[in-house]
Parts: structure tokens; C-alpha cells; sequence
């Protein structure tokens, strides 16, 4: 099918308890996993896409890939601009096929995030896209993307309700204690601030730093209105390793097609794992009942 906005699919999946699954791919391999393994599970997936990946591959190739293994799918698939500060950058997404954008300005004094981030909700309307913004800092480092923890700001709920009422997002990106990347001890996940953003705005909010969560965390944080989870690193690392491994463990083998497919099916069966997790499966039919249209 084609493919979705975000924001209906987010709306049902907070409406109904549940979190879609949004992996930042790596190249063709890892974004054909993603949606096998949401097909498996009849499931929505989010496929995501940070600025250094576009700049590596471009815009051209990586719709090529989406819309080639997304196209005749069953299950609903979102191609979505994770982290972007480049409003240039932002509009060529959208224009050349990405079904939803990210803006993050969230370095920036409130009104001056606010109102760039009002420019990108223009962007967004004109291409008829999706739009996740973030307000507050999140810790940790992710791609070009170093914030120290005592520079990281939690969002209030208050400014989290005034910046939400004046762009009408898709998804909302905010600080609420996770961190992008590995943690370093128990991470303290703020669950009264989530829940608390989530009555103020009404609007389905975008967990980011997946990676390292426990199965308890990502429940309670989805039942307070988390209905977008971000895993990037857990991806990195899974891919990276999986392919290691195999020469490892066969070091005299050197068809390459059998080294990728190692590294497709250990992709694949991380993805599956956080779909089912979120509660993702069998969701797919349920959401395309309501939006027949995605």
C-alpha cells in the first residue's frame, strides 16, 4: 500500500493503547527487514532516516527503497525525518516523498523553537505530511547530536501545552529522562511528567532513547501516551555485530550474499522483537479498518 501519514496512524495507536515502532535505517537491507518484519506481524512500522543518512545515501535512493519493499505491503509504513535542524533539508524530504518531517529546535530559547518550528508545520501543510517537533532537551548522543546531562531540560508541561495548541503535531519529541544512546545506569524516566504532558496536550508523544529501556519502562511510558518508540543505537550495534560474527564464526567464508542475510535476519528479528513489544502486532488491519486510505 502507500505510503502513510503519521498522524492518524499515531492517533490510533494512543487511542488504543499501543506504540508504533520507529528504527532509523541504516541502507536498502535493514529497511526491507523492517517491513518483513512488520508484515510477520501484521503490524505498522515507522521507518526513519537522521540527516547524516540522507546526506550519505540521498533522497532519491532511500525513496527508492521504501517505496520498493512498502508499496505492495499489506501493513501501513511511514517514512519519517528523525532529528533535522535543516529547513532545506526538511522540505526536500518532504517533497521527495518522506510522509513525515522532524523539526528540532529544541537548542533554542522556546520562542525562537516555536516559531521555526511554525515554519516547518507550513512546510508540512503544503506537501500534506506529518510533523514531529521537540521541546526540552534530550541527553545523550545520537549522530551529530551531543547533549551533556546536566544541559538536558525536561519539558514542562505547561510550555509542552502552548507549543502543541499552536502547531497541531503529529508527534511530540520531549525530555521526560531517556537519552539517546547507551545508558549509563538505570536510566529515571519521569512517568508523572509523561502522563502529565500527555493530559496537557493531547497529543501522541514520540519516546526517544529506546535503546536500554526495560520492558516495564516502555509498558508504563505507552500507557501515559507514548505512542511513538525511537530505536537507533540497538539497530548500530545489531548491525554492525551480526556481520562481525559471521566472518567470525566462518572465517573462510566469502559469499557475500550470505553474510548479508546474516546480518538481514539479525536485523529482522530485533525489529520483530520491538513491535511485538509495543504492541504492535496485529494492529495493521485494525487501523487500515478505519483508514482504509492510510
Amino acid at each position: 500500500m502507500p505510503l502513510v501519514n503519521m498522524k492518524p496512524l499515531l492517533r490510533h495507536a494512543m487511542d488504543n493503547g499501543y506504540a508504533v515502532a520507529a528504527f532509523n535505517l541504516v541502507d536498502y537491507g535493514t529497511t526491507k527487514a523492517m517491513v518483513a518484519a512488520a508484515e510477520e506481524l501484521n503490524a505498522p512500522v515507522i521507518c526513519q532516516t537522521s540527516a547524516k543518512t540522507i546526506q550519505y545515501w540521498s533522497h532519491r535512493e532511500i525513496v527508492s527503497w521504501v517505496h520498493t519493499v512498502a508499496d505492495d505491503s499489506a501493513v501501513p509504513v511511514v517514512l519519517h525525518l528523525d532529528h533535522c535542524k535543516d529547513l532545506a533539508m526538511i522540505e526536500a524530504c518532504a517533497k521527495a516523498g518522506w510522509t513525515s518531517i522532524m523539526i528540532d529546535a529544541s537548542s533554542l530559547p522556546f520562542e525562537e523553537n516555536l516559531e521555526i518550528s511554525k515554519r516547518v508545520r507550513d512546510i508540512a501543510e503544503k506537501y500534506g505530511v506529518g510533523m514531529e517537533a521537540e521541546l526540552g532537551q534530550i541527553m545523550g548522543v545520537e549522530d551529530d547530536m551531543h547533549v551533556a546531562e546536566e544541559d538536558s531540560v525536561l519539558t514542562d508541561p505547561d510550555d509542552a501545552k502552548t507549543f502543541c495548541d499552536a502547531l497541531d503535531l503529529s508527534a511530540f519529541a520531549c525530555a521526560v529522562g531517556t537519552a539517546h544512546g547507551f545508558y549509563k545506569g538505570e536510566p529515571k524516566v519521569d512517568f508523572d511528567r509523561i502522563a502529565a504532558i500527555n493530559k496537557a496536550t493531547n497529543t501522541p508523544m514520540a519516546l526517544h532513547g529506546g535503546t536500554g529501556l526495560s520492558d516495564e519502562t516502555f509498558s508504563k511510558a505507552i500507557a501515559r501516551g507514548s505512542a511513538k518508540v525511537n530505536i537507533s543505537t540497538n539497530l548500530k550495534h545489531v548491525f554492525v555485530d551480526s556481520f562481525v560474527q559471521y566472518t567470525k564464526d566462518k572465517p573462510g567464508d566469502y559469499e557475500p550474499l550470505r553474510v548479508i542475510d546474516a546480518q538481514y535476519q539479525a536485523c529482522k528479528e530485533l525489529f520483530a522483537g520491538f513491535i511485538e513489544k509495543f504492541g504492535g502486532k496485529d494492529q495493521a488491519p485494525v487501523f487500515m479498518a478505519k483508514h482504509p486510505r492510510g
